[in-house]
């Protein structure tokens, strides 16, 4: 399954494409029982549509999914991140700013999930993890929105300083300020790659 979704995440598999289960299985030496089960899962992660007795195809992109993806991480991560903050220990915080300098080098492809790490390591310490679980999810599915958002060099930038600003007020255990910053990072980021969709699909 793994090997498909990072296939639709690189744009390897593009928009409305359709998948090709015996090309698949040949291509990564397996049977054809995975590539169906793959496939379901995926389905259910919204990656792909899948029509009976016509086959699966990649999911088109969609400015509304990432506006509900958005609304609802922008009403979970505030609160996660302030029960976190309490918690962070500055290792924790070590670990968030070597991601940040990982993501700095990072193909397309890598970013988004380098994203979700930094979010996470930010986040265990709540020790919500239901809430990391739909969040972890929710990430996934936009995964692939993100590419459009980290081929642009200023908005790069952009992020790395978000985040490491994110980084400074939990280590000042200023809750007040680490939950309006987050919000703003996740308005802004919402804004960005909604912007560079619709210039796709406007193509």
């Amino acid at each position: 399954m793994d090997a498909i979704r990072r296939k639709i995440l690189s744009g390897e598999l593009g928009p409305g494409e359709v998948l090709r289960q015996e090309a698949l299985a040949d291509e990564l030496g397996v049977s054809r029982l995975p590539i169906r089960e793959a496939i379901t899962r995926l389905e259910a992660e919204g990656m792909l549509n899948v029509v009976p007795h016509k086959g699966a195809s990649v999911r088109p992109l969609s400015v509304d999914e990432i506006h509900e993806a958005f609304d609802i991480r922008k009403r979970l991560e505030p609160w996660i991140f302030v029960e976190a903050i309490p918690r962070l220990t500055e290792r924790d915080l070590a670990k968030a700013e070597q991601i940040v300098a990982s993501m700095d080098k990072a193909a397309e492809g890598e970013w988004g999930q380098l994203n979700w790490l930094f979010h996470e390591t930010l986040y265990l310490p709540a020790e919500r993890h239901m809430t990391l679980g739909i969040l972890k999810r929710l990430h996934e599915k936009a995964d692939r929105y993100f590419r459009f958002q980290v081929v642009n060099v200023p908005i790069r930038k952009q992020a790395h300083e978000e985040h490491m600003e994110l980084i400074e007020v939990s280590r000042k255990r200023d809750t007040k300020r680490a939950e309006q910053l987050l919000l703003q990072h996740l308005e802004i980021a919402a804004d960005q790659i909604i912007g560079l969709v619709e210039k796709v699909l406007h193509r």
